[in-house]
C-alpha cells in the first residue's frame, strides 16, 4: 500500500472530451435513495442514453445498469423490496455499477442498522471508528488498481468520497484507499462492479471510470 494522500476539499477540474460509446442504453435505478441527476448528466456527457426507472422489466432490458445510493442502508433496502428489486438486481447479467451506498447494498450485511443486503458480494460493511473525522469526506487517492473499470487510472489519483461505512479489502477488491484502515474503494464480481467513491463527482478521473463502464 502506498503512502496515503491527505484529504483536500479542492481538486483540479479536468475537462474530458466526449467519447463515442455506440450509445449504450443505461438504466439508472430510481428507488428513492440515489442522487440521480449528477450520475445521469455524467453518463449523457459520454454518449450514453439514460433512463431512470424502478421498473424491473426496464432494468432487465438495459445494456448497462447503474445503482446509485445515498442515505441509510435499512431505508434503502426497504425501497428496493418495495419495488421487488431485491430479487431483480442479483439476477442481472449485464454490466452493473453500484455507487457509494449502492455498492454497500450489494454486500451481504451492513452494520448500519444491522441491515441484510443483496448478497452479491459475501462481504460485511463495517462502520468507521469514531476516533477520526467521520464521514470520510473529500478527495483521497486510490491504489492497488486492477484493470477493467480502472483502466487508464494511475496509482494515487484522487477521487471523491462521502461515507461513514466501508467494505474491507478482499479477493473482490479492484482498488483500495486508506482512511483509518485500508478499505475497498472499488470491487468486482463477474458483471457486478462497485465504487465506494462518486465517479460522477470525481472530475476527469471519474469520467474515465464512467467511460470504461460504458465500453464494457
Amino acid at each position: 500500500m502506498k503512502k496515503r494522500i491527505e484529504l483536500d476539499d479542492r481538486e483540479e477540474l479536468v475537462t474530458c472530451k466526449p467519447v463515442t460509446c455506440n450509445s449504450p442504453k443505461v438504466t439508472i435505478i430510481e428507488y428513492g435513495a440515489g442522487n440521480l441527476f449528477s450520475v445521469k448528466a455524467a453518463v449523457e456527457r459520454l454518449g450514453g442514453e439514460v433512463v431512470c426507472s424502478a421498473d424491473p422489466e426496464v432494468i432487465r432490458g438495459a445494456d448497462k445498469v447503474i445503482f446509485p445510493g445515498v442515505g441509510q442502508a435499512a431505508a434503502a433496502m426497504r425501497q428496493l423490496r418495495r419495488y421487488g428489486l431485491d430479487r431483480v438486481i442479483p439476477e442481472l447479467e449485464v454490466p452493473m455499477l453500484g455507487i457509494c451506498l449502492g455498492m454497500q447494498l450489494m454486500c451481504a450485511y451492513s452494520e448500519e442498522g444491522a441491515t441484510e443486503g443483496l448478497g452479491i458480494f459475501p462481504m460485511r460493511v463495517n462502520e468507521f471508528e469514531k476516533s477520526s473525522k467521520v464521514p470520510h469526506m473529500g478527495w483521497n487517492g486510490v491504489y492497488d488498481l486492477k484493470s477493467g473499470l480502472l483502466e487508464g487510472v494511475n496509482e494515487g489519483e484522487r477521487v471523491y468520497f462521502v461515507h461513514s461505512y466501508y467494505v474491507p479489502v478482499s479477493e473482490y477488491t479492484v482498488a483500495s484507499c486508506d482512511y483509518q484502515v485500508v478499505f475497498s474503494a472499488a470491487i468486482r464480481k463477474g458483471n457486478f462492479w462497485g465504487c465506494q467513491f462518486h465517479p460522477e463527482k470525481s472530475a476527469g478521473v471519474g469520467e474515465r471510470i464512467i467511460e470504461n463502464f460504458l465500453k464494457m
